[in-house]
Order: structure tokens, then sequence, then C-alpha cells
């Protein structure tokens, strides 16, 4: 592969096997002032049009994550928006959708204004951020949720890392009636939470992680707000589903496109117990990796597109704070990079395919939160893409790691392929795991 001239907003990528929804065809893409405007068998670029040879490679749609935890501001000793944008790019993904569990939470327009000030020459990657729901703010947020830049409303019925939580009916019921946008939640039963928490006396294992949060607290949060979406007719998007039982539940509703469902990569490729043997509490995070009865369910919803999308719940922290003794350590795994090549990694042991890696990082993700102009590389969209060499299968290299967490429990992992192109809008940001130029990130734009 060889870029034969700068990286501007325009690009030729050719003889590339360029992967849809439906299929795998070798084709070339045109990129003209940073939007797609051919993608053909062979396409005739206009004279000095820089150029990438990419025979051999794969090209993907840029990737979407909608769920990430870029810490800033307030906790960027674990990760800011510069270096987190520069992990997603580096593992192929163009644009992320940012969670509110800032310090301080971004609750209001002025807090979502100031997120979008520090993305601002700092994002790598295109971005966009979620309001977090509350009890003082539940009535406001209809009139916040289309400002720009805004991700949508997230909401923690379960408390998780940092301090946003609406643990009632009556206040979620008052976040439901108030918009029209999917709303994100994190579902676990708060008061179960509280029950199991005070149960414990100190020094047990991190391997206790999934009973503590156990399969019944996520299954009466996603029941109760299956029945508050029903009753409102305001869809939901259920972040980061652990449990086969919440799936069966999914289906058995069967509320259509009221409700959609999130996978994690961490979920889909990691189990108890061998995980918190191996792994201790990095592998620890909420809702907890369960054993493989529930990674076998969620394997099986995410090939038969009962889940929606896959989001990594990039969830950083330092290796010192990981280190404490549980339950204080932090609950979190980073994963903005390492969504990609897992993935891979599924199609080569057969469970996926790469129509479906498509399905689950670049149209799903633009069906479910409207995105305009991303998911996709029909002709009028952005020129987002990310280039695979599918031959490089050596263990996943820590450093390689572009996140400030500088860990994954996935290092080690034999490949089955890694992104080392990367471009947004025309400009390539990312190549052989190293950036190029400046970071060019911009709002995500929505369909109304």
């Amino acid at each position: 592969m060889s870029l034969t001239a700068g990286g501007g907003a325009d690009l030729w990528v050719r003889r590339a096997k360029v992967v849809g929804e439906r299929d795998v065809v070798e084709q070339d893409v045109l990129i003209l002032d940073g939007r797609v405007q051919q993608v053909a068998r062979r396409v005739a670029a206009p004279d000095g049009i820089p150029e990438l040879r990419a025979r051999g490679r794969l090209v993907f749609p840029g990737l979407i994550d909608t769920q990430v935890h870029f810490r800033e501001p307030g906790l960027e000793h674990k990760e800011d928006l510069a270096s987190g944008s520069l992990a997603a790019v580096t593992g192929g993904i163009t644009a992320f959708c940012e969670m509110p569990n800032t310090d301080p939470p971004t609750t209001d327009p002025a807090r979502l204004v100031d997120k979008l000030q520090r993305a601002h020459g700092r994002s790598w990657a295109d971005h966009a951020f979620f309001l977090g729901a509350t009890a003082d703010n539940a009535d406001r947020l209809g009139d916040w949720e289309w400002l720009p830049g805004c991700a949508g409303i997230k909401v923690f019925m379960g408390s998780s890392t940092g301090n946003l939580l609406v643990p009632d009916d009556a206040t979620l019921e008052r976040v439901l009636r108030s918009g029209t946008r999917r709303v994100a939640v994190h579902s676990e039963d708060e008061p179960r939470l509280r029950e199991r928490y005070g149960q414990l006396r100190g020094g047990e294992s991190v391997a206790l992680h999934p009973d503590v949060r156990d399969v019944e607290s996520a299954l009466r949060a996603t029941r109760r707000l299956l029945d508050l979406a029903e009753k409102t007719g305001r869809k939901v998007h259920l972040l980061h589903v652990s449990t086969a039982e919440e799936l069966d539940l999914v289906r058995e509703r069967d509320l259509g496109e009221l409700v959609t469902v999130e996978a994690t990569p961490n979920h889909l490729f990691l189990a108890a117990p061998y995980c918190y043997e191996r792994h201790g509490s990095l592998a620890q995070m909420n809702p907890p990796v369960r054993d493989l009865r529930h990674q076998d369910a969620l394997r099986r919803a995410v090939a038969e597109g009962l889940v929606a999308c896959i989001g990594s719940d990039h969830a950083p922290h330092t290796l010192d704070e990981k280190a404490r003794e549980y339950p204080r350590s932090p609950s979190g795994i980073p994963g903005v990079q390492t969504t990609l090549p897992l993935l891979l990694t599924a199609v080569r042991d057969g469970w996926l395919t790469y129509p479906d890696i498509v399905r689950l990082l670049c149209t799903g993700p633009a069906r479910v939160y409207g995105f305009e102009g991303k998911g996709t590389l029909e002709p009028g969209s952005d020129g987002d893409l990310v280039i695979v060499d599918p031959r490089m299968t050596d263990p996943l290299p820590a450093d390689w790691l572009r996140s400030r967490a500088g860990f994954s429990p996935f290092v080690g992992t034999p490949l089955a392929g890694l992104p080392v192109v990367t471009v947004v809008r025309g400009h390539v940001v990312s190549q052989d795991g190293e950036s190029v130029g400046a970071p060019i990130g911009r709002p995500l734009r929505y369909r109304a």
C-alpha cells in the first residue's frame, strides 16, 4: 500500500475489497471534498488526487462507536478527548458518542458546549456527547436533545462510575415523556444493587462481581424499562446487555423499533470465571462479564440480528486504581481500539461475516441514533473508511494501544487482521498505528 500524495479531503482508494452490508466486492473508492463521489470496479480519478493502493486489503465504511467514556473534564489522568480519540482512529473508529459521567457530569447545555469546545482541534474523530438524565433536569431534556453535538439522552438506572442516577420509575417516566429521540439506558436495578453490595464484608474476590451485580439486577431493570417504553411510546436503546434472560425478554415482548439492543466486545470475548482468574479486576465492568451461557446467548443474538450495534463501552482507569481491593476497584475496560480486531477474529472463527461487521459498527449505529452521512460508502456520504490488512495475524501487541490506560485484557489475542489506515472525511488520520496530520474531528450531524 502506498500513499502517493499528501492526505487532503480528496482521496482515491484503488483495488480494495470493499465490504458492504451484503457482500464484499473489489472496487475503487473516490472521495472528493470529503464526500464519497463514486464506488465502482474501476474509477477514473482527476489528476493529482492522493492515491491509496489497497490490493488485498479490506475497506469498511468508517466505524462508529456509540458508547465511550473519554473522562474529560475532571478525570484526564485516566483518559482525555485527545488520547481517547487517537485510540479510536487507530482502531478504525471514525466517529464516537461520549458518555456524560465526567466531572462535572454533562447535564445541561453549558456543559455540552464545554465538551464540544474541548474537542475542537483535539479530537481525531467526529463526535457527539450525551446529556445525562437526572431528577432535576428530566423535564428539560426534550428542549435540549437536538442541540448541536448532542448524541441524545443517557439514563443510568443503576449506579456505576460517577454519580448520575435515575433509580425510580416515576423519574424515568418523566425522562421518557420529555423528548422524542431514542434514549440510551444502563439497565441495572439500583435497589437490588444496594442490597447485594450491602452483603459484602470486604476482602472478597473480584470473581464475585457477576454474583454481586447478578442476573436479577439486570432483568428487573430491563423489565421495568420495557414496560415504560411501551407505556410512553419512547424509543430506548439497551446498552451493554449482559444476560441471556434479557435477550429472551426482548424477543418475547417483541416491541420492534421501540427497543434496540447493544452488546460489547467484552461480553462477547471474555467469560467468567476464566477472565477473573487471568485478569483480575482488569476484566471488571458494569454490568459484569458473565459465564459462557450468557456469552453464547449474546453471540447468537449478534449473529441473528437481535443486537443492533456494538459499542465498546471504552472505560479506562489507571492500573493503580484497578489494583485496589474489590469492590473498591473501579469498573471499566478500555476497548475503543480493539473492537474491530476482535470482530475480525469472529469472522475467522465462523460466527460472524465481514458484512455483519458493517451492520454492527456502521449501518446499525447510524440507524439507531439517526446519524447523517455516516455508516455507509454511498455517494454523498462522508468520506470515512478504514482499511484492514487481513494478513496481520500476530498476537495483538501492547505497544499498538494508544489509550492513556495502557492495558487491555485482549493483549496477546491472535489476530485475524488489523486496521492499517483510517480516513475521516477524506483525510488520512492514522496509518500503520501512527497519527497523520492534525486532529480534524467535528460534531456529528443527525436526521430530525
